[in-house]
């Protein structure tokens, strides 16, 4: 029996950067590379190169598997490669990428490059990015894939299936079918497993799971994503306030907006400005711009313990030995902050899980 083909290990850190072979203009080379290692390791390689030498690397990738390295990318990092591309390569890989990736990446980018994206893209795909571009920011809608395989409830076992079949290959998943009455509204989710193992003249209408966690498109993607966490669905369904269905919240996109929302607050937490990009293709001047406000307001602070000080320069010419004290008190003082605050954050994640909120 042939044994299949590993991937080498993500973790594994490549023996030779991309970035070097494109300098030293081994495009051969990189191709190879490019070849041998999984997309999230190239987007991660790509993300950390300047602007041309992204260009380069990026265009010698076949047009199937661009796309799924493309879609690996913050928007940041995606705006970066299509300046790079001519017209037709550009409408290409927008075309070919799901709504709700294309406009997240939309989100960040400048008016022209949206109207030139839009005015490219086929009716279909326009009216699906137009209409998520339409949600509040920050909002389920924004993150949903309207690409949604919805069955009738009074389809049988067989009839869903044969509609899956027809209708899935232009979704985004199918492990989770919505059920919707004739209005569209949704009446509740069947899992695909359920579909596959039950005999086929057994009406979807009896395996159908009522009631199911959903949200509307208006709500925050944050909160939606934790509710995923805290009842452990692949796919929360998405509704607008006439609870018709309008898409599905996908677990790989609810980790992204944790992770993403997670990493904001780690980086307040640390007094710093959260940072889009990737942090190794940051110049110098723009991690000091994210982080001069910040060392400013801290600066300041730390002012007010030279004051304090002085204050009691009279006693510390007395007894000299006290000054030896000063450092541990300082350090003291902050770590009981860091902790008080640690903790409180995790106080109010359990009372905002408690009331279903997150």
């Amino acid at each position: 029996m042939p044994q299949p083909h590993l991937s080498p290990e993500p973790s594994a850190e490549p023996a030779e950067s991309l970035r070097d072979l494109v300098q030293g203009h081994r495009l051969d080379a990189a191709q190879e590379w490019l070849e041998t290692y999984p997309p999230h390791v190239t987007a991660d390689e790509l993300a950390r190169m300047d602007a041309v030498d992204a260009g380069v690397a990026f265009r010698l990738l076949d047009k199937d598997r661009a796309l799924t390295v493309f879609e690996e990318l913050e928007p940041v990092d995606q705006q970066q490669i299509l300046e790079g591309l001519r017209d037709r390569s550009f409408l290409d890989l927008v075309e070919g990428m799901d709504p709700d990736d294309r406009a997240r990446m939309l989100k960040e980018a400048p008016a022209k490059v949206v109207k030139r994206v839009l005015a490219g893209l086929s009716p279909n795909e326009r009216r699906m990015t137009s209409a998520l571009l339409g949600y509040p920011e920050g909002s389920v809608g924004r993150h949903m894939t309207p690409e949604v395989v919805a069955l009738p409830q009074d389809l049988t076992v067989e009839q869903a299936l044969r509609t899956v079949r027809a209708k899935g290959a232009d979704a985004e998943t199918v492990y989770t079918l919505p059920v919707v009455d004739s209005g569209r509204r949704l009446t509740g989710i069947v899992e695909l497993r359920e579909l596959v193992l039950n005999p086929p003249e057994t009406l979807v209408s009896k395996l159908v799971v009522t009631e199911p966690a959903s949200g509307y498109a208006t709500d925050s993607a944050e909160a939606a994503a934790r509710l995923m966490r805290e009842t452990n669905d692949l796919n929360l369904p998405v509704v607008d306030s006439e609870d018709r269905l309008v898409g599905l919240f996908t677990i790989d996109d609810a980790v992204e907006v944790i992770e993403a929302a997670d990493t904001e607050d780690v980086a307040r937490q640390a007094g710093a400005a959260p940072w889009a990009g990737h942090y190794m293709a940051a110049s110098v001047w723009q991690l000091a711009r994210y982080r001069a406000l910040w060392l400013s307001l801290l600066l300041v602070a730390a002012t007010f313990t030279v004051g304090v000080t002085r204050a009691f320069e009279a006693t510390l010419e007395q007894v000299a030995s006290l000054a030896l004290f000063i450092p541990m008190l300082i350090g003291a003082g902050g770590n009981a902050g860091a902790q008080a605050a640690t903790h409180v954050y995790a106080l109010w994640q359990s009372a905002r899980c408690a009331a279903r909120t997150c």
